[in-house]
């Protein structure tokens, strides 16, 4: 009896005695992947975490462990291809709703603004897209809410939060609510993300009132030691003359956030930085580097940290109140879908984009999140913030989407700076309106030597998925001055002399189909002018070909699109079938170089299909990839060689393959392909490595007359390929490539461009 009192009363001593270990993790954007490292360290070595308090980043990796996460759980995350898509804006795989994505343009950068009634603008000023980060969140949150009865005193582990109000310029401390408003407060970076309303506040990071909040955690918990992580790089009491010229590209980031100062951890307690040099703040895409660094940090530190902190907590022990906390969690059933600051009509809009109908007095969780990721694929709802929440009298959750200050003007900018005659501009205007239906108007337009283009064109979507787009298009091309610089202009190819005008008008219907593809039906009215030579010998005096086409088209198409880049992808995969019919007339005024001296018209009726598929896997350093295209046609020759070759179907498979008059690569029916193998040797620097074949079922040639005929010849196949550097920066892809044809006229060429090579596709194309 006396033996076991004296166990009962040592027992007791130590837990009066046993130390209280608070956790204070800083602000550092993706350098807070480090913390994960930090976890799983103090977690292996039987430290215990009593309490964490946490800013930005520091906030999201603390929040997830304090939800019941285990460090490997949340390393697991952040390493998985979701979590870099959440980061960069990007729904997540089996997300990727085409139906909304609009025409790919050469854009890099958007400004979103409100005009309102009174023709008053307003600046929007985030830069990042939120929408699969919020939802991330909202989801993986939602039950640790539930359990904690958004209490953060009753989470795994009691939790802080810190955020910023700019507006009285004051730290708040969250400790209640929402975990996941909580969390994607503290995310709120000025100018990158849009804020969130937490009890009636817009909130923005924490980490621009305190960055690393060490006198929260011991105001808030007094706890016996403290742990405080820094991975911010701002902390100098002093001028940092000699890394000022390389701190300055960071100097808005170290303008929005409060210095971290190492010294408010007291003598008991212990620091911690991890060396994250050559880190910045943008590397998610090196969060397990960044993870290890945390983790070999701490471990160096661990003589340290036990001598100061003597308690010891099993790791079988936190495994097994971790799993007694989640065990709390209930059924993920939903009992309603609202809608916040939307008027009625436009819920009528969004629910029936959601679906959201009752199946034995519940919704499904799986039609709500495909619901959300359907909607937000349109850029107009990019803000409409979702919640989870919880009614404990019912035992049911509720989604709640709410309407944020809305964008509904865009002005956009681009364009591309090439080695070659091919550089433009690029400047694109949207405006939307949404009621019972959803109207985008867009104008965009492109200029520079060799393209010129205008597009205006009116989008209205209908609640049942369905929309037209009636369009009005100008493009023309200038090949004459497009030279390359491998390219001998006084050898025997001069440069091509062409010119090409398109104009257009047509009216577009489209429908979702099957998940991620998108069905189209489209009628289009043209009027081309094609002025041209024919043979390899111009000078001044002479007079060019003038072929008009005028006629309309009509077709069909199936098209799909998960590709991560408009330019230069390394992961996804696209596809498109079309069927189009085609009436057209030939008006064709001969010039000084045609042997025809006639004034010529027909008419000509035709159809066309084509196919074409892209791919790519893996997700490592080594990504490769194919393309492949068919086109089968019975289409007839115009009234010369010249003016048949450039209305012809052509492969293009390299970026400046539609700049170049490719007359080796164009047929009426053929099938080419080939694989695109792409190295990763930065998680922004690509190399990639390409090789294309091309087979015509038969070959178009001129003959003595300057007529087309066909030519058939099953063993001749047509090669291209390239190889070359591409940075993806800010503004677009930086490409320097060395690009190979079958071609005499354009052979080799070395090409570099800052920006995206795009254009709008000919009639006939």
């Amino acid at each position: 009896m006396r033996f076991c009192l004296l166990i009962f009363f040592l027992f007791t001593c130590t837990v009066i005695q046993a130390q209280k270990v608070g956790l204070v993790l800083s602000g550092g954007a993706a350098k807070g992947l480090a913390h994960v490292g930090v976890l799983k360290a103090l977690e292996e070595n039987e430290i215990p975490v009593d309490y964490i308090v946490g800013t930005s980043m520091g906030g999201i990796i603390g929040g997830c462990y304090a939800a019941g996460m285990s460090p490997d759980e949340i390393e697991q995350m952040v390493l998985s291809e979701h979590f870099l898509r959440w980061i960069n804006g990007l729904p997540e795989t089996g997300y990727n709703y085409y139906y909304h994505r609009s025409d790919e343009t050469p854009q890099f950068l958007k400004l979103n603004l409100a005009l309102d009634s009174t023709l008053n603008f307003r600046f929007n000023s985030s830069i990042a897209s939120d929408v699969s980060l919020n939802f991330a969140l909202a989801e993986k949150m939602a039950q640790a809410s539930v359990i904690s009865n958004n209490n953060f005193d009753s989470l795994f582990v009691p939790l802080r939060v810190i955020a910023a109000d700019i507006f009285t310029q004051s730290e708040v401390v969250i400790s209640k609510g929402l975990l996941s408003d909580a969390l994607r407060a503290t995310q709120t970076v000025p100018f990158f993300y849009n804020p969130i309303r937490v009890d009636g506040k817009y909130l923005f990071d924490g980490g621009v009132y305190n960055n690393f909040p060490v006198d929260v955690a011991a105001r808030e918990f007094k706890p016996d030691v403290l742990i405080g992580v820094n991975v911010s790089s701002k902390i100098y009491d002093e001028y940092p003359y000699d890394n000022d010229e390389k701190l300055i590209s960071r100097s808005l980031l170290l303008l929005l956030l409060d210095k971290s100062d190492p010294s408010q951890i007291p003598d008991r307690g212990i620091y911690i930085q991890p060396n994250l040099k050559g880190f910045t703040s943008f590397d998610f895409g090196r969060a397990k580097s960044l993870i290890d660094s945390g983790y070999a940090q701490t471990i160096r530190q661990m003589d340290e940290i036990k001598s100061k902190i003597e308690t010891r907590t099993l790791c079988d022990d936190v495994a097994a109140k971790r799993n007694t906390f989640k065990s709390q969690s209930v059924p993920f059933a939903f009992d309603q879908v609202t809608f916040q600051k939307f008027n009625s009509k436009q819920r009528i809009y969004i629910r029936r984009i959601f679906k959201t109908r009752k199946r034995g007095g519940e919704f499904y969780y799986g039609d709500i999140k495909k619901g959300y990721f359907k909607l937000v694929s349109e850029d107009y709802f990019s803000n409409a913030y979702p919640r989870i929440l919880y009614d404990s009298t019912k035992k049911k959750f509720n989604f709640e989407l709410t309407r944020r200050p809305q964008q509904n003007f865009q002005v956009d900018f681009g364009g591309v700076i090439a080695t070659r005659d091919i550089s433009n501009i690029y400047l694109g205007f949207s405006f939307y309106n949404f009621n019972r239906t959803l109207t985008h108007a867009y104008a965009g337009f492109q200029t520079g030597s060799f393209y010129k283009s205008a597009l205006l064109k009116v989008r209205k979507d209908f609640p049942y998925q369905f929309y037209i787009e009636p369009y009005l298009a100008f493009d023309s091309w200038d090949y004459f001055e497009n030279d390359d610089l491998l390219k001998n202009v006084s050898s025997a190819y001069p440069p091509t002399v062409l010119r090409r005008v398109n104009r257009r008008l047509g009216l577009r219907a489209g429908v979702p189909f099957k998940h991620s593809f998108k069905a189209t039906l489209n009628f289009e009215g043209f009027s081309n002018d094609d002025r041209y030579i024919n043979g390899e010998v111009f000078t001044s005096t002479d007079k060019l070909d003038n072929l008009q086409l005028k006629g309309y088209k009509t077709g069909v198409s199936l098209s799909a699109n998960t590709l991560d880049r408009k330019q230069y992808a390394s992961a996804g995969q696209a596809f498109n079938f079309t069927f189009d019919l085609f009436q057209v007339t030939e008006y064709f005024t001969p010039g000084s170089t045609s042997v025809d001296s006639n004034y010529t018209e027909a008419r000509y009726h035709w159809w066309r299909a084509k196919v074409s598929a892209e791919q790519y896997f893996g997700s490592s350093w080594f990504r490769p990839g194919y393309m492949i295209e068919a086109v089968f046609s019975n289409q007839p020759f115009f009234q010369n060689y010249y003016g048949t070759i450039i209305n012809t179907p052509g492969f293009f498979p390299l970026q400046d393959s539609r700049t170049l008059v490719l007359r080796n690569f164009r047929a009426f029916n053929y099938i080419g392909g080939g694989v695109r193998n792409v190295f990763k040797i930065h998680n922004k620097v690509d190399f990639r490595l390409e090789g294309y074949f091309f087979r015509p079922f038969e070959y178009i040639r001129p003959n003595e007359d300057q007529n087309a005929f066909a030519k058939n010849n099953l063993k001749t196949v047509y090669l291209c390929g390239t190889a070359g550097f591409v940075y993806h920066s800010p503004i677009g892809p930086v490409s320097l490539s060395l690009n190979y044809y079958d071609d005499d006229r354009n052979q080799l060429g070395v090409l570099m461009h800052v920006g995206f090579l795009l254009f709008n596709k000919h009639s006939l194309d």
